[in-house]
């Protein structure tokens, strides 16, 4: 070997070296499972009692994006011409979530897409502005990443990203997790910049000495075949089997970014191409209760259900389900609905309402 062969080789292993530990300082590298602060700012929130009623909602706020935009993922294609929304757009969408939210008044809120030091986002830290203007309906809450990179090189980004699952609680939250899904297969570099689901866990005690186990989630949104979401189901699946194992009550939110049963031939030939005619989600509603009911949302009246208004110049209002509450055979659903007639235009989702009863002491 020459030592001009030598010396290009060397270069090129430092080279490699160089740019493997920027690669490592600019990417998030969540452990599979990582116990998570509770944060209470009351003296000492209620705890949940046996047999009581429970409001839950989740709600994707689309980190206060609005709907004055068609962003470039928002087309197939990555065609859409806006990059970010404005500050100004962001505030009022800000004052919309607060205004429903505080109307609504759900006892668990569950949020996704609240947005922390995030180019796309104006680097605002969203849960703390939220917070502010909430703070006397809850003193409980934690959260967790599931998109997080110092540096993202796609030229639509280009910068940071910081994206959160939120849940807040009206009640005492005595243990919080947070636990990793399945990703996406792809190459070791493109992997480390994508989005990394999880499930948000968070127990709240019952005065009887008992818990409810919470989770809050957003799926993955790739096409068949290119995404890990039915490993993410299966393992959604698998922790709901060992609470009902258990005797823990449990419930589950989110944006799970799939449809229910009928709506896949009822959307357009152009807008399916991120589901799969047979919905992963069929691993869940076999085995427990789901709200909207399959019945509901591809019935006569599933209009009222439908939870996903696309930022789609060609449509006037949602087209599809992918929002959902879960929950344990345990709990009795008093009550259910999708709130549409006041939130078209505030988030990309509309927010899943549901009352329950928690089990009566034994």
């Amino acid at each position: 070997m020459t030592r001009l062969l030598r010396i290009t080789l060397l270069s090129l292993l430092i080279l490699a070296g160089l740019l493997s530990a920027l690669l490592y300082s600019l990417t998030w590298r969540p452990a599979d499972k990582q116990t998570l602060p509770v944060s209470c700012v009351a003296p000492r929130a209620p705890t949940l009692l046996p047999g009581q009623a429970l409001k839950v909602m989740t709600w994707n706020v689309q980190y206060l994006a609005g709907k004055n935009y068609v962003f470039w993922y928002d087309t197939p294609d990555g065609s859409g011409p806006d990059e970010r929304p404005t500050i100004e757009d962001m505030a009022s969408s800000l004052d919309e979530v607060a205004r429903v939210i505080r109307d609504e008044q759900p006892d668990v809120l569950l949020l996704q897409e609240l947005d922390e030091g995030a180019k796309p986002s104006h680097y605002q830290d969203q849960l703390a502005l939220l917070q502010e203007r909430l703070v006397d309906l809850y003193p409980c809450s934690v959260q967790a990443f599931d998109w997080k990179a110092d540096f993202v090189p796609d030229w639509h980004i280009f910068g940071s990203v910081g994206r959160k699952l939120v849940t807040l609680s009206r009640y005492q939250i005595e243990h919080a997790e947070r636990l990793q899904l399945p990703v996406a297969s792809g190459n070791l570099i493109s992997r480390q910049f994508q989005p990394k689901p999880a499930l948000l866990l968070s127990y709240l005690p019952l005065s009887d000495g008992g818990q409810l186990a919470v989770l809050n989630t957003r799926l993955d949104n790739g096409a068949p075949g290119h995404s890990a979401v039915r490993e993410q189901v299966q393992a959604t699946v698998k922790l709901l089997d060992k609470f009902e194992s258990r005797g823990t009550p449990w419930l589950i939110g989110g944006d799970f970014n799939l449809l229910p049963l009928g709506q896949f031939l009822r959307l357009d030939a152009g807008r399916r191409g991120q589901y799969s005619p047979d919905s992963e989600l069929h691993l869940l509603w076999d085995k427990y209760p789901m709200i909207p009911s399959n019945s509901q949302s591809s019935g006569i009246d599933r209009a009222q259900w439908l939870t996903h208004f696309p930022n789609d110049p060609s449509l006037d209002g949602p087209d599809r389900t992918v929002d959902y509450l879960f929950f344990s055979p345990r709990l009795k659903k008093v009550e259910a609905r999708v709130r549409q007639d006041d939130t078209l235009r505030i988030s990309n989702h509309l927010p899943v309402i549901a009352r329950f009863l928690l089990p009566a002491a034994q």
